[in-house]
């Protein structure tokens, strides 16, 4: 009876441990696939680096402290990486327009494009909190990132400079 009660939980936990390799594998998987680079040579990953650093005297403390306020209804492992995700694509909707500064107009679109669709709900709650209207910016909802459309955030360049 013990024996059996013992492989049994051998059983499990082997389950249990294969369940979370397929899981990290997964994630690490997509990182990975960010990395690949594109047809002109730099991957995802590299030109939101490039955005960030290009664009990082366009921020002032309080775009920064806006930006980690919008944030943080990400969960705190993913926060970072959204953070991230979200202050490349503001980096280039600014430097695309030649703002001196970065503003609230810049972190809207940057924000809204850069966010899944899937994650529309919670970013327009977190906005009515914020009491930030975003009625103006209802278009740009259609261009966000989507794990369906494998577009590149960075893609989406002529659809925001129209609606500037």
């Amino acid at each position: 009876m013990t024996d059996t009660l013992f492989m049994w939980g051998i059983t499990l936990w082997m389950f249990i441990m294969v369940g979370a390799l397929f899981i990290g594998g997964f994630f690490m998987f997509r990182k990975f696939l960010r990395r690949m680079p594109k047809e002109d040579g730099y991957s995802e990953l590299d030109w939101q680096d490039y955005y960030i650093e290009k664009g990082l005297p366009l921020w002032d403390e309080d775009t920064k402290a806006l930006l980690n306020e919008l944030v943080s209804p990400v969960p705190e492992l993913f926060r970072q990486v959204a953070k991230e995700r979200i202050a490349g694509r503001i980096s280039k909707v600014a430097l695309d327009e030649g703002v001196e500064k970065i503003e609230l107009d810049q972190i809207m679109k940057g924000y809204i494009i850069a966010t899944p669709k899937k994650d529309h709900k919670f970013m327009k709650k977190k906005l009515n909190q914020l009491e930030i209207d975003y009625s103006t910016y209802e278009e740009l909802f259609q261009y966000a990132d989507s794990e369906k459309e494998k577009f590149s955030i960075f893609e989406q360049t002529e659809k925001v400079k129209q609606l500037g």
